[in-house]
């Protein structure tokens, strides 16, 4: 089986956040990852994996104002000064919490953005973004997210990803594959993967319609979980699901998928 990581945006949610390390390793979690660090100081956090002999494996760059509706500034080029602000503070806690993989949000296209601009303010924001990454050995990836959950978000499709990676000058770009995104896509989920796998540098996973656990909706996991193996992928998979009835009540697919 892959190995999962506890996101604890969604999941533990029953207690404060910096109470949720110790819920994951109780859960029998060796890694997390998080939406947004940001409103809690790195020393603290970082003091809360080792506390938990937890490691940090991903969280996105800051995205805006999320209460207002804002998800991601990467495609906006009157957000230019202000992207750039927020990749230094995500690489600053990156390094302090030893974190190897930074997402980097697209943002919803401006209204009456002409998409040619919005894609070439995306591909040199990203370079920009890999530029810092690379020297302190953390890779950049961009997640394509659907547009129902999401509507108006600029990267939505895997080949858009793919096209968007190749554009670009760096090759510290890389791409995270959410399997709930793409089968909410309408994308053939084990074609998608084997065709893209060798951009993948992380993947989150929820089942679909309705974004709970595994085994809860129409998502073959076991089988997307034996692609993974068979295709030798040894990254982590986000677990990053609404539990349905309680987060540790929801954790029983892991033995059931192992099955």
């Amino acid at each position: 089986m892959p190995k999962f990581a506890a996101n604890l945006t969604l999941l533990f949610t029953e207690v404060p956040f910096l109470d949720r390390f110790a819920a994951a390793r109780a859960a029998g979690f060796d890694a997390v990852e998080c939406q947004f660090p940001y409103d809690h100081d790195p020393a603290d956090i970082r003091q809360r994996l080792d506390d938990n002999g937890l490691s940090m494996v991903l969280h996105n760059m800051p995205a805006g104002d999320w209460q207002a509706g804002e998800r991601g500034l990467a495609c906006d080029p009157r957000r230019h000064r202000e992207f750039r602000d927020s990749v230094h503070k995500a690489v600053e806690y990156a390094t302090r919490l030893g974190v190897p993989v930074l997402h980097c949000m697209a943002g919803i296209m401006p209204a009456g953005m002409d998409l040619r601009r919005a894609r070439e303010t995306y591909v040199v924001n990203l370079d920009y973004a890999a530029s810092l990454c690379g020297p302190r050995g953390i890779r950049l990836v961009i997640e394509p997210i659907n547009t129902i959950d999401m509507p108006g978000y600029f990267l939505s499709r895997t080949e858009q990803a793919l096209g968007i990676i190749a554009a670009c000058d760096s090759d510290n770009v890389f791409l995270q594959s959410d399997i709930y995104h793409m089968h909410r896509m309408g994308e053939d989920v084990i074609a998608t993967l084997r065709r893209a796998l060798p951009h993948v540098r992380h993947v989150q996973m929820a089942d679909a319609p309705g974004r709970n656990e595994p085994g809860t909706g129409d998502i073959d996991y076991p089988g997307v979980f034996r692609l993974l193996d068979e295709l030798g992928y040894d990254g982590w998979i986000g677990c990053e699901y609404r539990p349905l009835a309680g987060t540790v009540a929801g954790l029983n697919w892991r033995s059931g998928m192992a099955a």
